[in-house]
This record gives structure tokens, C-alpha cells and sequence, in this order.
């Protein structure tokens, strides 16, 4: 135990003292830049205003109420569509003429929206905001107009609402993570990173000679503490400060984060017994990560893969991980629901660690029955 927590304090203050790790959060806030000029709370959107009536002013009132848009006036349309062009727009909304009209008659209504809909993230956000204002618009003529009509606003609001609804989260893993990018980005920076400094710290061990398991579980063990902080950091602050939903506790995003960085920590140990090399090892990580963060489920819905694809996406962490927390803490699964996850990740943890170690030891007896036979 003594061998244990030295080689788990050593290995910790020196993480400490030359924080490189922290290059993690450093690539992160570089990512988030994007963000800085156009934000996600105020998306830049035209609105060209053909009809100048009460109704067009209230829904270009009620749109730009909303968190997600930034209404920008616009006479012409032709300059909104040159503006939405060159990306200086993300939307273009137009007030069609007679649109009050329209609505106090009973004919139809439609809204022409012009969308950026390379940028799915503000795309879909605009599209909710103006649809939800919309209703609010149409709402407030009806009741209106059932007012003049003598119904008391009671009644008014019986009429249009008889059934009063209560919108309720339902986890629908039907859907798949296609549309949830972020999440898994951040599954991938975490597991890419603990992967390169559990190697580094294996292969520094190896190379004062072949360590005892304490001191093997102490240096790996101590790498824990700083990608759970890592966790805290990408789980639940950054996603709050990009305005990301979140529906995870701390306590749930470190329970599922734990048993993923021991799952990342045994896939370590069996690539640093296959390979045994600082450069083959770099080189190999730099080239899988890209093909590991398509098979996680996190650009195309696991269930459009085909069987052997979805076999090989299983054996890995990130798969798991990204299924865990992004179905916990962006769509309201409950953490009970994703223990099923939490064991696989703990299976996968120790199947990798014991692959890794008859590995080693196969290795090791190779290279002691050569060393005898030149002898």
C-alpha cells in the first residue's frame, strides 16, 4: 500500500506541477470561439416587413423576445438574401402583405423563412423560435377576435386550449445521437486525452524497470482526480456556458464518467502492450481517432450501421460513454436507465486490462526465451 500511494502522489504532483493536460481545456476554448461573433443565444436573423401592420409588428415583437434570435430590419429582400449569402445572416423572415388581412378573414397565412440550414445547431433553433412565436401570434388574434364575438376571455381560452397538455422528456434512443455533436466531441477529447497521458505514464513506468502492480494501479489511479475535474469542466460548465441543455447533476456526470475513464484506462494498457513505443503509439492515436468518433454513434444513428460496424463500435468506450451522458444530461434519461451502459463500460474496462496483461506476459516470455537461447 505504501508503493501504492507513493508512486499515486509522485505521478499526481508531477500531472500537477507541468499541467499539460490543461492543453485539453486550451483546445476547447479555441473551438468555442466560434461562438464569440455570432453567438447561440443571438442569432443574427432579417426580417423584411411587407405588410406594416399590427400583426406583422407583433410577431417581429414576439421574435425578437425570444433567447435565441437578434431580428435585423431589412427594406430589401434582395439585400437580406445577399447578407444570408455571404453569412452574415442565418435566417431571413418575410411579413407577407395582407397579412392581417388574411388573419382577420380566415384565409390561410404563410410565412416565407429563408434558412441557413448548413448550420444545424441555429437552424434548428430558429425554426423553434418561430414557430412558437407564430402560435403566440396567432393566439392573441384569435381570442381577439372571439372577444368581439361576446365569449368572455374564459371561454376564449377553453375553446382554443380544451385540453391543457404537460410537455414531459422522453429519452427516444430511436433518434440515436446524430443530432447531438457536442456531447460526443467532448466524450472523444476526454477519452483521446487520458489515452495519451495513461500511455505516457505506463511507458515511464516500464522504463525504470518492470514496476509492481501498486506502483502500476498508483500511477494510473492518479491520473483519476484530473479527468474527473476534466468531466466537470466539459460535462456540465462549458456546455452552461454555450447555452447547451443539461439536465445531469454533478454527482450523476461523475458516476457516469468514472467507470468510462477506467474503461479508457484499460484500452490503454492493452495498446501500450502491443505496442511498446512512444511513436507507434502517437502515430496509431492519431489515426484511429477520427474512425472511433464516427463508429461512437455520434455522426450516424447506431442503428443505421450495419451488424459487424455496430459490433466494433461496442468494443469501444466512447460508444458508451457518448450513449450514457448525452442521453442523461441532454435528454432527460433518467441515470437508473443507463446502468446497463455504466456495467458495459466496467466489462470493458477490466476484459481490455486483462487482454493487456496476457499480452504483456506473452511478450515478456517471448522475449525471455530469445534472451535465453542467445545464452
Amino acid at each position: 500500500m505504501r508503493r501504492y500511494w507513493a508512486t499515486f502522489t509522485k505521478v499526481l504532483m508531477g500531472m500537477l506541477e507541468r499541467p499539460m493536460w490543461l492543453m485539453l481545456l486550451v483546445s476547447l476554448c479555441i473551438m468555442s470561439t466560434v461562438y464569440v461573433h455570432r453567438t447561440v443565444w443571438d442569432l443574427p436573423v432579417a426580417v423584411v416587413d411587407q405588410d406594416h401592420s399590427p400583426a406583422s409588428r407583433l410577431l417581429i415583437r414576439n421574435l425578437d423576445a425570444t433567447s435565441k434570435i437578434s431580428m435585423r430590419s431589412y427594406d430589401s429582400l434582395d439585400e437580406a438574401i445577399h447578407d444570408l449569402g455571404w453569412r452574415k445572416l442565418f435566417a431571413v423572415i418575410i411579413m407577407p402583405t395582407d397579412l392581417e388581412k388574411k388573419l382577420l378573414s380566415g384565409k390561410a397565412v404563410t410565412i416565407p423563412v429563408y434558412g441557413d440550414a448548413t448550420n444545424r445547431l441555429a437552424n434548428g433553433q430558429i425554426q423553434q423560435d418561430v414557430v412558437a412565436a407564430y402560435k403566440e401570434m396567432l393566439n392573441h388574434y384569435d381570442v381577439a377576435l372571439m372577444l368581439g364575438s361576446g365569449f368572455s376571455e374564459r371561454q376564449a381560452m377553453v375553446i382554443l386550449s380544451p385540453i391543457v397538455g404537460q410537455a414531459v422528456d422522453v429519452f427516444n434512443p430511436g433518434i440515436s445521437f446524430a443530432a447531438i455533436v457536442f456531447p460526443g466531441l467532448l466524450v472523444m477529447l476526454l477519452q483521446h486525452s487520458l489515452m495519451i497521458a495513461s500511455v505516457r505514464v505506463s511507458i515511464v513506468l516500464r522504463a525504470q524497470g518492470k514496476p509492481p502492480l501498486p506502483v502500476y494501479l498508483g500511477g494510473l489511479s492518479a491520473l483519476l482526480p484530473i479527468w474527473l475535474f476534466l468531466s466537470i469542466v466539459l460535462f456540465v460548465l462549458w456546455p452552461w456556458v454555450l447555452g447547451y441543455r443539461q439536465t445531469a447533476s454533478i454527482p450523476e456526470i461523475l458516476l457516469l464518467t468514472f467507470p468510462f475513464l477506467l474503461a479508457v484506462l484499460g484500452l490503454g494498457k492493452l495498446l501500450t502492450e502491443c505496442l511498446r513505443s512512444v511513436e507507434m503509439i502517437y502515430l496509431t492515436l492519431s489515426f484511429i481517432t477520427m474512425p472511433v468518433f464516427y463508429l461512437s454513434g455520434t455522426i450516424w444513428p447506431l442503428q443505421a450501421m450495419p451488424d459487424w460496424v455496430r459490433m466494433v463500435s461496442s468494443f469501444l468506450p466512447s460508444t458508451w460513454a457518448t450513449k450514457a451522458i448525452a442521453g442523461v444530461n441532454q435528454m432527460g434519461l433518467s441515470w437508473h436507465l443507463a446502468l446497463h451502459d455504466i456495467l458495459i463500460l466496467l466489462l470493458l474496462g477490466a476484459f481490455y486490462a486483462a487482454l493487456g496483461v496476457g499480452v504483456g506476459l506473452v511478450r515478456d516470455s517471448a522475449r525471455l526465451r530469445m534472451l535465453l537461447r542467445r545464452k
